[in-house]
């Protein structure tokens, strides 16, 4: 066994032992902990910052500008944080949900009843927030969390688990409720993903390369996170004047973030008409615009290559398409999505049906920003992540996510014959 094994085998039997006592904790006290990590977290938002700044100081010139947005915390974002903490304290916990009564004539009861995973797994990039979301909703299911941040946000990562450890140990409960891996070795992660007797599932949340090599390692369960390659698409029936404000939140609120859009496909029918307003509304962004050859035709921006549409570039980039119709639309989104989220602008309700029903996404918009899959957004509290897969979990990912089921079988002395 190397020093990598030892360790994680070290955390994952703690993390093992701390799911017990947390699934059977009731959901006052898990409450009460949660309230007390959102006082703590602002309450030490120095100590966090001055955590963060070392990152950013580190980050320079080794992160991308638009992705270091994902990094910097402020005190109004630690605010946010510890609001979304409070959030999740007042959602009814799934835990212990009757999903099921089966009433057999030999006089047995069946109840398929939800409980916790017991341990996951999460690894992510450069996002703080990530660190106290997945621990808070893993917590309020009654499950343990090992966590495993990038590099970039470690020093944060570290600050916010001491703090949220702390009320732990306040309340006597195990401070490995909540773990974070302190091996920044990149070797490690495959050792990590051997974990299988102590962890249940692994999440992963980030870049597509960070995905695809959870997924091809792992031999825990993965539910799979997908990187953001989402589609607005401006019908020909499209209120023009909405369809601006839509595209432009879309694309520039937040540029670094899974769900924004990066393609944006128009009918030729209003192409001539939109696409200089779209631009011009983007023009105090600086965004670059990827054209087809007759897109380019009617504004500035430079060709589309090889490999655009299939570009997530969390930047001030998009990609702009022209289409003939709602098939080539359908059949171009299918053909590059990641199985995200995606967008029709129309007024017609009946070309919005057919779209959203065969779009093969997670989250279909119709007249709304893509920018709004989101955990928080969804009424969730946090989230766990965004799934593009079909099995298990879809979407915007909160506290059901987070739960499997099990039978309880009641009975009166029955055999079977």
């Amino acid at each position: 066994m190397n020093q990598y094994e030892t360790i994680f085998t070290s955390m994952g039997q703690a993390a093992r032992r701390a799911s017990v006592k947390l699934s059977q904790l009731c959901e006052d006290r898990i409450n009460d902990v949660l309230h007390s990590m959102a006082d703590a977290l602002e309450q030490h938002a120095t100590i966090i910052l001055k955590a963060n700044a070392q990152d950013l100081k580190n980050a320079q010139g080794m992160v991308p500008k638009t992705m270091l947005d994902r990094l910097v915390l402020t005190d109004e974002r630690i605010h946010q944080i510890a609001e979304g903490v409070r959030e999740v304290a007042a959602l009814t916990s799934p835990v212990g949900t009757v999903l099921e009564t089966i009433e057999r004539p030999n006089g047995l009861r069946i109840e398929k009843r939800t409980v916790p995973f017991g341990v996951i797994g999460i690894i992510f990039e450069a996002r703080p927030n990530v660190t106290v979301d997945a621990g808070v909703l893993c917590f309020k299911t009654g499950n343990a969390t090992i966590l495993r941040g990038g590099k970039e946000a470690y020093q944060t990562n570290r600050a916010i688990i001491s703090i949220m450890q702390n009320v732990l140990a306040e309340y006597e409960l195990p401070k490995e409720s909540i773990q974070l891996v302190d091996i920044l070795d990149r070797a490690a992660v495959p050792v990590l993903l051997q974990q299988r007797k102590y962890i249940d599932v692994i999440i992963p949340r980030g870049g597509a390369g960070l995905i695809k090599s959870v997924v091809e390692n792992s031999r825990i369960p993965v539910i799979e996170t997908g990187s953001g390659v989402c589609h607005t698409y401006v019908d020909e029936f499209a209120d023009l004047s909405m369809a601006v404000q839509i595209v432009l939140n879309a694309k520039t609120q937040r540029p670094s973030v899974c769900n924004s859009m990066e393609t944006l496909l128009v009918h030729r029918a209003v192409a001539k008409e939109f696409l200089p307003l779209a631009i011009d509304a983007m023009k105090s962004y600086d965004v670059t615009v990827h054209g087809t050859p007759d897109v380019l035709d009617i504004i500035n921006g430079i060709p589309v290559s090889d490999t655009s549409f299939a570009t997530e570039y969390n930047d001030f980039d998009v990609n702009v398409c022209i289409v003939d119709s709602l098939e080539e639309a359908i059949e171009h989104i299918n053909q590059y999505t990641t199985h995200h989220s995606e967008c029709i602008i129309t007024e017609n309700v009946e070309r919005a049906a057919v779209f959203m029903n065969l779009i093969d996404c997670s989250t279909v918009y119709h007249n709304a920003s893509t920018r709004f899959t989101d955990g928080f957004e969804f009424g969730f509290g946090a989230e766990i992540g965004i799934s593009t897969q079909k099995l298990h979990a879809r979407g915007p990912m909160g506290l059901q996510a987070l739960m499997s089921y099990k039978y309880f079988v009641f009975g009166s002395g029955q055999v079977r014959s």
